[in-house]
């Protein structure tokens, strides 16, 4: 009995310890609905209000009055899904390039794409402005689009996640059965790195639904207004409804929310593959 019970209390301390990381992880979305849903002088309240009110709708209905909400939502999801296919496209063919194919100066370019991981994007702002600007692309979702289409993570990434899921031995029997590199690319290399895609493209999608300093810059027409320039101009010179804000910001989360539960078993899989080994 008493082995029974040593080996009980480790599981205890371990579920009290997922419930309070998991707690801690949902408050953020469980207090900006509280906030959306009160008004602002109870946002301002000490202590402040930690119960749901009943101005969720309200405010909702004021956000929708102010801006283009569900025009901004498609904007971003569309810009979103587009820079995610093309990111997972071509860093995954890169990454296989990189990983399994033998040509001059790989090493050299594989070095050079990881040092300009470490220039901060700051620094390519009014470059990459200027040139949007003579190809005439301002106030279009190509001038995120485009910038976005591939990543220097998103290379580093696929690279050594096919190195080690893909072993060569593999790539050996498609090239004995006449497959071209891309064949075995795409039949041998992507069914195999699915967890690793489904990795990747939840957080380019995540990082490019939250971005908002290149698009505020090349993106001044309200009519192609991402959800986060959308929700900046929310804010008033004299007078800031926070519970307004906090709502209209409620709703631009559901849609990560719903990548995320769709992909988090892949997710899941990406991250811990190569934690257990047999």
């Amino acid at each position: 009995m008493k082995q029974v019970g040593e080996k009980k209390l480790p599981q205890i301390v371990l579920y009290c310890f997922i419930t309070f990381s998991a707690l801690i992880s949902i408050f953020p979305f469980y207090w900006m609905f509280v906030m959306g849903s009160n008004t602002t002088s109870d946002v301002n309240k000490i202590p402040p209000v930690v119960l749901p009110g009943a101005n969720f709708i309200k405010n909702a209905q004021i956000v929708f009055e102010r801006i283009d909400f569900f025009g901004a939502i498609w904007n971003s999801l569309l810009i979103s899904t587009a820079v995610t296919v093309s990111v997972l496209f071509f860093s995954s063919l890169a990454g296989f390039a990189f990983a399994k194919l033998e040509f001059k100066g790989r090493d050299f370019m594989f070095i050079f794409l990881l040092a300009t991981m470490m220039i901060p994007p700051q620094l390519s702002l009014i470059p990459n402005f200027m040139l949007i600007s003579k190809l005439g692309w301002v106030d279009d979702v190509k001038a995120v689009i485009v910038p976005g289409m591939v990543s220097a993570f998103g290379v580093f990434w696929m690279r050594q996640y096919i190195s080690s899921a893909v072993p060569y031995e593999l790539i050996e029997a498609s090239r004995i059965d006449g497959c071209s590199n891309f064949r075995t690319y795409w039949n041998i290399v992507i069914p195999a790195v699915r967890p690793g895609l489904a990795t990747l493209g939840i957080v380019t999608f995540m990082g490019t639904w939250n971005d908002f300093l290149w698009p505020l810059v090349v993106l001044k027409d309200q009519a192609s207004h991402t959800i986060q320039i959308a929700l900046r101009t929310l804010n008033d010179v004299y007078f800031t409804d926070y519970s307004m804000i906090l709502a209209g910001t409620f709703l631009a989360t559901i849609p990560i929310l719903i990548v995320f539960i769709i992909f988090n078993r892949q997710f899941i899989a990406g991250i811990t593959d190569g934690a257990v080994k047999n």
